[in-house]
């Protein structure tokens, strides 16, 4: 769900750019940060993308299936419609 690699390189790149004054805490800096972005991430209601791609695909079947009993309704309300005129 969450990639750990990203975080890293997110926390890498903000100790990287520490002012020079900073940079002896640049390890600590870093480590901070990586627990702080994955805390906050965390909080996220997120879904993998992989979830994503298999709701979209339920959420296809289900619009076809309503499309079908859809076109099914109005089929057997013409019928119904044409034998009440007889």
């Amino acid at each position: 769900m969450i990639n750990p690699k990203k975080i890293e390189e997110v926390a890498k790149q903000l100790s990287e750019n520490l002012p020079s004054g900073l940079k002896q805490f640049a390890g600590e800096f870093e480590e901070k940060s990586k627990q702080i972005l994955q805390n906050q991430l965390m909080k996220l209601d997120v879904v993998s993308h992989e979830e994503f791609e298999v709701q979209q695909h339920v959420l296809l079947k289900t619009r076809e299936k309503l499309e079908a009993l859809q076109a099914q309704v109005e089929a057997l309300e013409k019928r119904l419609n044409e034998s009440e005129s007889e």
